[in-house]
């Protein structure tokens, strides 16, 4: 089984769930989103690894037109239903690291909790660079590791217990060294922390049974705090 298998046969289980969970907080994802990134209101926007499209929705009634881009077919299923309230958003199916898209053909390139999900992340950063246009803007949102090397490797022990289509956490560190690799500067960022209850969490990620009682054994507390990091970066 690939990579891009187990993230299919992971979000395929549990796609009603994940939209249950991204689409019930639609309105503070948009005020937050809004207030983070500040749109003009005439960007063409691609939301990579869009999920249920969650972003691209909270993006789409203040930005021209929005592109969602998902692996996970079950997943741009869940979003479908709201196209006709959102419009201008266009739902495609396709890789992160190899996107159908022209060089530059963005002003706001986005992801949202997908860098944790692949096995080269560095890959996913240069294509959303790729299609930013010069001048544009990239946005991403991210768990981030603890500072602690020790700490991030039990952290990842747990999360790929809990979801076999987790690969490992950036760290601030780790991201901050993509942007400037790709020549992308820094405009904006923070860090906000999200308590997570360890059994909803479990039930989120479908995980059951044996996986279950491991994945809650290596849990760093309950519920455990996850550290999210907002970055707004631009191309030159």
């Amino acid at each position: 089984m690939t990579h891009d298998d187990a993230v299919r046969e992971r979000f395929a289980a549990t796609a009603e769930q994940v939209a249950a969970a991204s689409l019930s907080r639609l309105d503070e994802l948009s005020r937050k989103a809004v207030e983070f990134v500040e749109p003009n209101g005439d960007e063409r926007v691609l939301d990579v690894g869009a999920g249920t499209a969650a972003l691209a929705f909270a993006l789409a009634p203040h930005v021209r037109e929005v592109t969602a881009l998902e692996l996970v077919p079950e997943l741009l299923e869940q979003a479908r239903p709201l196209l006709e309230r959102f419009p201008n958003v266009t739902l495609v199916e396709g890789d992160a690291a190899h996107m159908p898209f022209a060089l530059g053909e963005f002003d706001l390139v986005c992801e949202r909790a997908v860098l944790h999900h692949v096995p080269r992340p560095e890959l996913v950063i240069a294509e959303m660079a790729r299609l930013t246009r010069r001048g544009g803007r990239l946005l991403v949102i991210d768990q981030l590791a603890p500072f602690d090397p020790l700490e991030a490797i039990e952290l990842d022990r747990f999360e790929r217990a809990r979801d076999a289509s987790h690969t490992r956490l950036l760290s601030d560190g780790d991201l901050r060294a993509f942007f400037e690799a790709n020549g992308l500067v820094l405009a904006r960022s923070r860090v906000e922390t999200q308590e997570r209850g360890v059994e909803h969490y479990l039930d989120h990620a479908g995980c059951h049974g044996d996986d279950r009682e491991r994945a809650r054994a290596l849990a760093p507390s309950d519920p455990y705090p996850a550290e999210l990091g907002w970055y707004l970066v631009r191309r030159p």
